[in-house]
């Protein structure tokens, strides 16, 4: 009988590491001068490692969202792309990730993500704004601070 060699994750799967773990968030809308977004979210390696899963929730002014993330690699476009399913919509948006060294980038279509890891990778922080002619509101500029719980 012969041995089934299982294929390997692309070695650029490896960026996304920072990643994987446990994060509260706190910020603010850009529009507050006090925090009013929060929330959480766990990260981890999909089995086989082909895949990064992020599930949790976002409460901005009293409204929550809660999602599943899933994010891979697409060796062709060398690009990370994925699908996000919430309790907003029948159907996943399509958003995609860069992540070199401390840099975040996040985005879909109308906005994007811009974070920065602190040194000992425990705090993730940045910010989503609006891209294109697509003007700020409170629902679609806010900045946050990640903090690994785990």
């Amino acid at each position: 009988m012969e041995a089934v060699v299982r294929p390997k994750p692309n070695p650029a799967l490896k960026r996304l590491a920072k990643l994987i773990g446990t994060w509260e968030m706190k910020g603010r809308t850009y529009d507050s001068k006090h925090d009013n977004v929060s929330g959480h979210v766990a990260i981890r390696w999909f089995s086989g490692g082909f895949f990064m899963v992020q599930e949790g929730e976002v409460e901005s002014k009293g409204f929550k969202v809660h999602g599943l993330e899933v994010v891979g690699y697409d060796s062709s476009t060398r690009t990370f792309t994925a699908n996000v399913y919430s309790d907003m919509s029948e159907s996943p948006s399509k958003y995609y990730w860069d992540v070199r060294g401390d840099s975040v980038k996040h985005w879909t279509k109308g906005a994007k993500y811009t974070g920065r890891f602190s040194d000992d990778g425990k705090t993730l922080s940045g910010g989503w704004r609006p891209t294109g002619r697509g003007r700020k509101s409170s629902g679609n500029a806010y900045d946050v601070v990640m903090t690994r719980v785990e």
